[in-house]
């Protein structure tokens, strides 16, 4: 393995292992650690970079939290997929995967039109049996699912087929139609997976899963889309941007 070009600054505030770390993370996601790379040995790696093997070995353990670091027994420390991190903005999983590089991809699973439930049509504003696109996606990074999605869209401001959401982000296509996405409500938390999930999202029976519902309203209010979303947490965080007071 090429020794990688890491350095540290002994005289800043910022921790000595923090600052590997911070290395270590830019190498991955630049493409210099691809996925499936193995590090040195612990002492080793230590020895070239001039540091402690505690510190070294919390520099490690901090990507592994990150899940960017993954440690084998019998293979060593290897580095994984980056997750895909998402900030909390009203945007589409689409748009910012395309952003980031991922290759999207979608298979759509399911695409009909029924009336919508008490819970839509509440989430939404819309008359009770009021008609609504149904739609169930599973959205890929490159070759790797990422998340099942079901979404509910009133059928008089679109129209929505089947070869237009593999191509093409439902914002994107709701923006062609014309319509402004404003504000949202949107509630994440967290559960297990389901048989069915794990085997759709290849992950082991019971995995955490990250879930997102999300009541999507145009400019006066009106509803447009309403969402619910699970995503597989070893790929997949949501990043907030915090501001005090």
């Amino acid at each position: 393995m090429t020794p990688l070009r890491i350095t540290v600054d002994r005289a800043s505030p910022v921790p000595l292992y923090f600052q590997v770390a911070q290395e270590l993370e830019r190498l991955i996601e630049s493409g210099e650690l691809p996925a499936g790379t193995r590090l040195d040995n612990e002492i080793i790696f230590a020895d070239r970079l001039g540091l402690s093997r505690p510190t070294l070995r919390r520099a490690i353990a901090y990507l592994v939290d990150r899940g960017l670091l993954v440690r084998r027994r019998g293979v060593g420390t290897q580095v994984v997929q980056p997750q895909v991190r998402r900030t909390v903005e009203l945007t589409s999983l689409y748009d910012d995967l395309r952003e980031a590089g991922r290759a999207p991809r979608t298979e759509v699973r399911a695409l009909r039109v029924e009336p919508a439930t008490d819970a839509v049509a509440m989430a939404l504003g819309l008359d009770l049996g009021a008609e609504v696109y149904v739609l169930e996606r599973l959205r890929y990074a490159g070759d790797e699912p990422l998340a099942l999605m079901h979404n509910h869209v009133p059928t008089g401001r679109v129209e929505l087929t089947g070869d237009h959401l593999a191509e093409h982000g439902l914002y994107e296509l709701l923006r062609a139609a014309g319509i402004t996405l404003k504000i949202a409500s949107q509630r994440i938390g967290s559960r297990s997976a389901t048989v069915t999930e794990a085997r759709v999202l290849a992950e082991p029976r019971g995995a955490p899963l990250l879930t997102m519902t999300r009541a999507v309203y145009d400019e006066v209010g009106a509803g447009v889309e309403y969402g619910s979303h699970i995503y597989r947490a070893s790929h997949y965080s949501f990043e907030l941007t915090l501001s005090g007071t």
